[in-house]
């Protein structure tokens, strides 16, 4: 009761703020420049070209606080030691550059980028078209949609209980040793299977991914003309060819807006890899290796910073590309 009156307050907060900046900052810009008067036309262009800047102000403000700044702070610790009392230029970058856990990490990465993202767009794509086909899609779509509520760490946790081991012979509270076992195999360590414990990995981001392509390109099926999928029809096309014809080179726009969007989702992954490996057996990735770096042992926040300065070069391309392709999409 308390946090939903604390919600519930900042929510009122927020609104009761925005309310009475609108209102103060257009009775002070108006009272600077009086739409009336001998200079009425002169004051009032001169308030419209400030007034759109009073939006935006705060929101420009606080991005720089707490996006362009750290960015900043974090590539200015990249240069400098362990605890930030000498400085080292490029050191940080070429310790990562002879570091093997950096070298797993991003060869790790680069896997989750070549699986994650393929898997969750083909299998959305085709959940989207299948459960568009069957009487009760939407309940099928809610299904497939439902890990999307699921916090990643409580994905990490349902799976890790999936892969559980217990020693033959034991009773396997594990659902993948459990078949196994009543297949007649012998229970596996899933997680400690090199390199087959990242593909396990994986599969959890897949999980939760497939459904935010599903509905994502649900709706881009459903914007396809249907005088075009009539005239297919009509020439003869198969339902094969209606599909990976007509209806997939129309919605590449969207493909790839959902790619890319996945793709940055992978290039970040933290909560999966911390809560069901910590990143042993081989299954490092970039931001565990900088969580690892800067606050656990003792903290290096040099190396920390420069793996994360890395991390954001290589999320800001995917990102911007991301970007053009949802406005191309949206023009």
């Amino acid at each position: 009761m308390e946090l939903f009156l604390m919600a519930a307050g900042t929510i009122a907060l927020g609104v009761l703020g925005c309310v009475v900046w609108f209102w103060g900052s257009n009775l002070v810009l108006d009272s600077i420049y009086p739409p009336r008067g001998r200079n009425a036309g002169d004051n009032i262009r001169r308030a419209n070209m400030i007034r759109p800047w009073l939006f935006v102000g705060p929101a420009v403000l606080f991005l720089g606080v707490y996006l362009v700044y750290p960015v900043i702070d974090s590539f200015w610790r990249s240069l400098h030691n362990a605890d930030g009392s000498r400085f080292v230029g490029a050191g940080n970058y070429l310790w990562a550059l002879g570091d093997d856990k950096f070298r797993e990490s991003i060869w790790n990465n680069l896997l989750w980028l070549l699986v994650v993202p393929a898997l969750s767009t083909v299998f959305g794509l085709l959940a989207a078209q299948l459960t568009d086909r069957i009487r009760w899609g939407n309940i099928g779509k809610s299904l497939i949609f439902m890990p999307m509520a699921i916090s990643f760490v409580g994905a990490g946790v349902i799976w890790k209980l999936i892969y559980e081991f217990r020693e033959s012979g034991e009773t396997q509270i594990g659902l993948l040793n459990w078949i196994v076992t009543r297949l007649g195999g012998e229970p596996q360590i899933w997680l400690t299977l090199i390199p087959w414990n990242n593909f396990f990995l994986m599969i959890v981001l897949v999980w939760i991914q497939t459904g935010f392509a599903m509905v994502i390109l649900s709706a881009a099926l459903r914007g396809i003309p249907e005088e075009t999928i009539e005239a297919a029809i009509l020439d003869g096309a198969s339902a094969w060819q209606l599909f990976f014809k007509i209806k997939v080179p129309q919605i590449m726009g969207s493909i790839a807006v959902v790619w890319t969007t996945i793709t940055i989702v992978v290039l970040k992954v933290f909560d999966i890899v911390f809560v069901m490996t910590n990143g042993q057996w081989g299954t490092q990735v970039l931001a565990n290796l900088m969580y690892d770096w800067m606050f656990r042992g003792s903290p290096d926040y040099g190396r920390g910073s420069a793996i994360a300065i890395v991390l954001m070069i290589v999320v800001t391309p995917i990102m911007v590309w991301n970007i053009y392709n949802a406005r191309k999409e949206a023009g």
